[in-house]
């Protein structure tokens, strides 16, 4: 039994050593290797081998990487305090500088990215929060992107998940909206009374040049509250009877004196 186990143990030594030195890397993976400690090279998809003892590798996983950056604080150019959050989609372009250029690539680019939301969101309004994200979401994705260049990595999303403010200011913000759909409102309802006022005096300047016009009207008007049922009846005034009754109390002309 000793001497089979001692002609196995050979052996043994031999299939661990191949184990080792035999590593297979998924199409998404590639391994960065190292020989006594140098960088000898980027291998993969597929069967790797290296010498045990002289060569290790690292693996790296080249598929896109979603990082949900934390709340964070943040006071707006106007003097407004909000907590804001992302979600940041990366990965990994350059195996070789993702692992010799930067320690943990993953941490490195969470608090890359927390201090460029909190500078960025910082440098806007309120309102431009709320309304320009897209611009938003853009320059911190531009940011990040030349920043993270240098360690092989491609920022290639930002997206603004959540700006959360306080009771005080929701408040607040309701009641400004409501302020501004009164103005809307009430300059509305002004425009259409200027542009109502606008037509009734071109009315008037057609009816005061036909008299023939203004007495239909009349009648129009007589025919309109005669379908309403009301007991009151209005006649229309002949104008040239108003005209005629406006000239009997003036005095007559006195004529010239002949010469």
């Amino acid at each position: 039994m000793d001497v089979l186990l001692t002609s196995l143990f050979p052996v043994i030594i031999v299939l661990l050593i191949l184990a080792s030195a035999i590593k297979i890397l998924r199409e998404y993976e590639r391994g960065v290797v190292f020989t006594l400690g140098r960088f000898w090279g980027v291998k993969g998809p597929g069967l790797v081998l290296i010498i045990p003892g002289i060569q290790q590798m690292v693996r790296v996983d080249l598929r896109t990487r979603v990082l949900d950056v934390p709340p964070q604080d943040v006071i707006s150019r106007d003097n407004v305090s909000v907590r804001v959050n992302a979600v940041i989609y990366y990965r990994v372009i350059d195996a070789e500088r993702a692992v010799i250029q930067v320690e943990e690539f993953d941490v490195a680019t969470s608090q890359l990215a927390q201090t460029t939301l909190r500078s960025v969101v910082g440098q806007h309004d309120l309102d431009e929060m709320l309304a320009e994200r897209e611009k938003i979401n853009n320059k911190i994705q531009d940011i990040l992107d030349q920043q993270t260049d240098a360690w092989g990595i491609k920022v290639s999303n930002v997206e603004l998940k959540h700006i959360d403010l306080n009771e005080t200011m929701v408040r607040a913000i309701a009641k400004q909206a409501e302020a501004e759909r009164l103005r809307r409102a009430k300059i509305i309802d002004a425009e259409g009374e200027l542009q109502a006022s606008e037509k009734l005096r071109q009315a008037g300047d057609v009816l005061a040049q036909s008299p023939y016009a203004l007495q239909l009207r009349y009648l129009s008007t007589l025919i309109n509250i005669a379908g309403e049922r009301s007991s009151t009846i209005v006649f229309p005034v002949p104008m040239d009877l108003l005209a005629n009754l406006s000239q009997l109390g003036k005095p007559p002309a006195t004529e010239e004196k002949s010469k």
